[in-house]
């Protein structure tokens, strides 16, 4: 592996050792019990993040007795299920991440390394947090509970681990889900990296509340959460990355699976794009339109939204609403009811683009019927397209979310190939094919690349647009938008920005 082996780290390495040695009343090379690992990713900066197991970096890897794993990549919030080892004095353990195209072992780029004790029927769950650049690891060992004896009780067992970010101490709280707040149940005070006892509570489904320390203000309260089965279950307070108010998040994990619960009462945020361009059947329209959200207000929520500009982020409660469109000159319906769905801490992009039609009144399948090579008749609609906006912030790869609005007759769909300095068109890793009306995304990695747009009109490749894209730490998850242009020299043209607004 690509890595700096400090003399601190080779010194806590034989540390470690000696001291796993000196405990050898507790551990045993020879054990043949089993012991469990799993990695759970909370640098928010971070890239999808390795683990590797290695029982003596020292060693000759060939040898067939040598036992070195290096496990799937674990992205922000997420975490592997229990990885179980034959107990050991100790295994040493690598944090990298893929900073090339080679994800081989010894390609990864190393961020943390150590030793790890395993034991018999416990899970030692490694915490990586803080940032990417001064990365935070904690690991903490959890015993295994078998309640599969239990078929009386009913019951489950809960711990709290408290990660959020601003490193205070909050008060957690559960009640039954038919209560409220006034009913709930004072869980315990958590400071911040604490991992609470474990608790065996009554198999039921309930609400968790977090407030700061000391305070009665609920800043979280969960939905309804099912307990049905005797399983270890840990309730994780991390930060919020969405688009709600409430400061936390809660992530259940259990043995195999992290599942994330936002603020019941979560707002959601939205931004419109104006991909209407000026159109012979639009006649009132000046591409620029104003959009209307029925029961919010009797004005529009965006009173002149220019074609190819994206507008300021509004914040809404969770819910489904009615949109409506009109062009700013004479307040012409442009669009009518069309739905605006917003599940709670979700940010969405609504991309609003004109179709056209060829209109068959005969439904004979002919749309020349004079026979004269022109299209009778065409209609003009415009159409909504809903993006969810990403929530990564990786400082090492960013998403690109490609949206396809070209229509067109010669072709069905397009390609995006993004090619580095050693590459071309042919041999580019990073691409993606789409569909009109479609959407993609693709991560890349820091780097410059040549960004061809690309058509395969009747065998032939025809590039619709290129430009140079740099990405590089600073840069931002970011919409990719290709659409036919008549000012554009090849008749089609492509827009970058943000996924990300400040609200309005």
């Amino acid at each position: 592996m690509k890595t700096l082996k400090t003399l601190q780290t080779l010194k806590s390495w034989l540390a470690a050792s000696i001291l796993l040695t000196l405990l050898g009343c507790e551990f045993s090379e020879d054990s043949s019990g089993t012991g469990y690992v799993k990695l759970y990713n909370l640098s928010k900066d971070s890239p999808s993040i390795y683990l590797t197991i290695d029982e003596d970096l020292t060693e000759d890897n060939n040898d067939d007795d040598h036992y070195e794993q290096t496990y799937t990549a674990i992205a922000y919030g997420k975490a592997h299920s229990n990885i179980s080892l034959t107990s050991k004095n100790y295994y040493y353990y690598q944090l990298a991440w893929q900073d090339d195209d080679s994800s081989a072992t010894d390609d990864l780029s190393v961020i943390y390394e150590d030793t790890l004790a395993l034991v018999d029927d416990t899970i030692q769950m490694i915490v990586l947090s803080g940032s990417i650049l001064s990365p935070q690891v904690m690991i903490h060992s959890i015993p295994v509970i078998d309640d599969d004896d239990d078929t009386t009780n009913d019951l489950f067992n809960l711990r709290v681990l408290n990660m959020h970010s601003n490193q205070q101490a909050v008060d957690f709280y559960l009640s039954k889900e038919n209560e409220s707040f006034n009913e709930a149940i004072l869980v315990g005070q958590y400071s911040y990296q604490q991992l609470s006892d474990n608790e065996k509570l009554a198999q039921d489904d309930y609400i968790f509340y977090i407030t700061t320390a000391g305070s009665d203000e609920v800043l979280f309260r969960s939905s309804s959460i099912p307990f049905a089965y005797s399983s270890q279950n840990i309730m994780i307070v991390k930060d919020n990355m969405g688009a709600g108010s409430s400061p936390y998040v809660l992530d259940k994990m259990s043995d195999s699976a992290v599942i994330e619960y936002v603020d019941a009462e979560a707002e959601a945020q939205f931004r419109a794009y104006n991909a209407v361009a000026n159109h012979e059947q639009l006649t009132s329209y000046q591409e620029v339109f104003a959009l209307h959200i029925n029961g919010v207000g009797d004005s529009p929520v965006i009173a002149a939204l220019p074609y190819g500009e994206i507008s300021n982020a509004l914040v809404l409660a969770s819910g489904d609403y009615s949109v409506d469109l009109t062009s700013t000159e004479d307040n012409t319906p442009l669009m009518s009811n069309h739905l605006l769905s917003l599940v709670g801490n979700t940010n969405k992009t609504l991309f609003f683009y004109a179709e056209q039609e060829y209109v068959d009144n005969d439904n004979d399948g002919n749309i020349d019927e004079n026979g004269d090579g022109i299209i009778d008749e065409i209609d003009v609609n415009v159409f909504s397209l809903m993006v969810e906006n990403s929530v990564l912030s990786s400082i090492y790869q960013h998403e690109i979310e490609i949206v396809n609005l070209i229509q067109s007759d010669d072709f069905a769909q397009v390609a995006v190939f993004f090619v580095r300095q050693d590459e071309s068109i042919s041999s580019a890793i990073y691409h993606r094919e789409l569909s009109y009306k479609n959407t993609g995304s693709i991560l890349l990695r820091n780097n410059s690349y040549q960004v061809f747009v690309i058509a395969n009109n009747n065998g032939s490749s025809i590039i619709l647009n290129s430009f140079e894209l740099i990405i590089n730490e600073q840069s931002n998850e970011q919409f990719l938008v290709l659409e036919s242009s008549e000012t554009s020299p090849t008749g089609y043209k492509t827009t970058l920005f943000n996924q990300t607004a400040e609200q309005e």
